[in-house]
């Protein structure tokens, strides 16, 4: 379970920051724009993202106060990004250095309506992980509404291919 979890957390620094390179090369104004998505800009979208890996994050780590990003992040996209590869970042890292038993160790959590819930890290990973590969998806299809026509490949697959050449 471990290889696997590792190739994820890899799969999602790398896939993160191929569709961020993109986001960043575009003009603030294309950045900031409403599309019809989720969320309404692709800034918006990201600092969901951020937000749901750093909580993840805090809860893992047993955290007593939630602190949630969004509710005091105002930086630009440049400092938004660099706050969500660097997340993605400690969780590689992290799941690097933990120990195989330690993914089926069960932690406890209570969400943002103080509903209390149950579940095994590893179960917990795979989300944070597949969260990310979601609104990546979004954030293809927003690109696209905005009028980028070349779009890198950030399927697993893409990154497997490349890890073995």
């Amino acid at each position: 379970m471990k290889e696997l979890l590792k190739q994820y957390a890899a799969y999602n620094v790398w896939a993160s920051h191929r569709i961020m390179d993109i986001i960043l090369a575009l003009p603030q104004e294309k950045q900031q724009a409403e599309v019809v998505s989720s969320f309404p800009t692709l800034y918006k979208t990201v600092l969901h993202m951020l937000d749901a890996e750093s909580i993840w994050w805090q809860r893992m780590k047993l955290q007593e106060r939630i602190v949630v990003p969004s509710e005091n992040f105002t930086g630009t996209m440049q400092e938004l990004v660099s706050t969500l590869l660097h997340q993605a970042k400690q969780w590689e890292e992290w799941v690097s250095i933990t120990p195989e038993s330690s993914f089926d160790h069960v932690f406890q959590y209570y969400n943002r309506k103080k509903e209390h819930f149950k579940m095994p890290l590893y179960q917990m990973l795979h989300h944070v992980f597949n969260h990310g590969t979601y609104h990546r998806g979004q954030l293809v299809t927003m690109l696209r509404q905005l009028g980028v026509e070349k779009l890198p490949s950030t399927d697993f697959h893409t990154w497997v291919m490349g890890t073995k050449r």
